[in-house]
């Protein structure tokens, strides 16, 4: 395993607890808590979960699925902050948008799982941001399964605030 990286075991169970997890934190919230932000310019927990389907659209189906499918792609580099202006994720009610985003993980998880240990190490060149960049699909996974963790952990406190705000 490269230095630094999570394991892949440990990207796998994260990646997994993400939407279950999400079930479990917003199962009694109504629409127009999941709506609200809770301070002028911060994110609503219906925008965050925007954000990581976004997230996994681009580093997900963009970047880690052509390295299974290609030898060493060259891919062009996308922002996910770019990318959801393209989809209507901002405006999906949350249900519907953790549903999908649910589907989309089962189908991620079920083709990292199988995945041989020598499969982690694949790559891709990414260009279009700056100098072109050599990564690996282990990578890209460490790097969707940390940021998750983080906006977990900020949906948690959107969700506490909000309900100790409004209850």
């Amino acid at each position: 395993m490269p230095e630094g990286l999570l394991p892949a075991e440990t990207i796998l169970s994260v990646l997994a607890f993400t939407p279950r997890h999400l079930v479990e934190l917003t199962s009694n919230a109504s629409p127009q808590l999941l709506s609200r932000e809770p301070a002028a310019g911060d994110w609503s927990v219906s925008q965050v979960l925007a954000h990581l389907r976004a997230c996994a659209d681009v580093w997900g189906e963009r970047y880690m699925l052509p390295i299974l499918s290609q030898e060493h792609p060259t891919l062009k580099a996308l922002n996910p902050r770019t990318w959801i202006l393209s989809t209507n994720y901002l405006q999906l009610e949350f249900q519907p948008s953790l549903l999908a985003f649910s589907d989309q993980r089962r189908r991620l998880l079920k083709v990292l799982s199988a995945l041989a240990p020598q499969d982690w190490q694949r790559g891709n060149t990414l260009i279009g941001a700056g100098r072109p960049l050599q990564q690996t699909l282990h990578q890209h996974a460490d790097r969707m399964a940390r940021h998750e963790r983080t906006h977990l952990k900020q949906i948690e406190r959107t969700l506490k605030h909000l309900q100790d705000t409004y209850n």
